[in-house]
């Protein structure tokens, strides 16, 4: 069985967590990279490790120690526009803990890395103390992308369901564990 060390990013993660990100905005998303959405992918030392109340987790292999998962949080929430208004208002930036890069490498998926990096970006959310909600949004057309956040969280928004037909992205709001025994 492959074994795996989830740890934060540092400086010497950053170039592996990189290939990660845009391997999965290439292949998965077919967006390519699109610097309006994908800037903190391009410096992501200035958008997860610079910020107090921000992180970016790094899932490396037991095997050769490269980076094929990566998971973060900060403290932006969802902007109106491109979202819809009522979800921006519902999220609040500093108030909303944003999971983002939740991208875990083909090879290495259904091994429960997903859900084990999201664990500890909920953990470290909730030792903020200053978050009131986790939010985070996903497009369904991703194989399992739908299905995972649904086993987390609840569904807040479907745009597939607006009435112009909307962007396919579905927004969640996924429970803030208590620290509380």
């Amino acid at each position: 069985m492959r074994t795996y060390c989830i740890k934060t990013a540092g400086p010497a993660d950053l170039d592996g967590a990189r290939v990660v990100m845009l391997d999965t905005v290439y292949r998965d998303f077919g967006t390519g990279y699109v610097p309006r959405w994908h800037g903190d992918i391009i410096d992501p030392a200035a958008a997860y490790l610079t910020p107090v109340r921000h992180t970016l987790l790094v899932a490396l292999d037991g095997v050769d120690g490269d980076v094929v998962a990566t998971a973060a949080l900060d403290s932006r929430g969802p902007a109106h526009p491109p979202n819809p208004q009522h979800v921006a208002a519902r999220f609040p930036s500093g108030e909303s803990a944003q999971l983002r890069r939740v991208y875990v490498r083909p090879a290495h998926r259904r091994r429960g890395l997903a859900r084990r990096l999201v664990a500890e970006l909920l953990a470290f959310a909730a030792a903020d103390g200053g978050y009131r909600s986790v939010y985070l949004h996903t497009d369904p057309t991703v194989e399992g992308a739908e299905g995972f956040w649904r086993s987390l969280g609840k569904v807040v928004h479907d745009e597939r369901e607006d009435p112009d037909g909307g962007q396919p992205v579905v927004h969640f709001e996924i429970p803030l564990p208590s620290l509380t025994p």
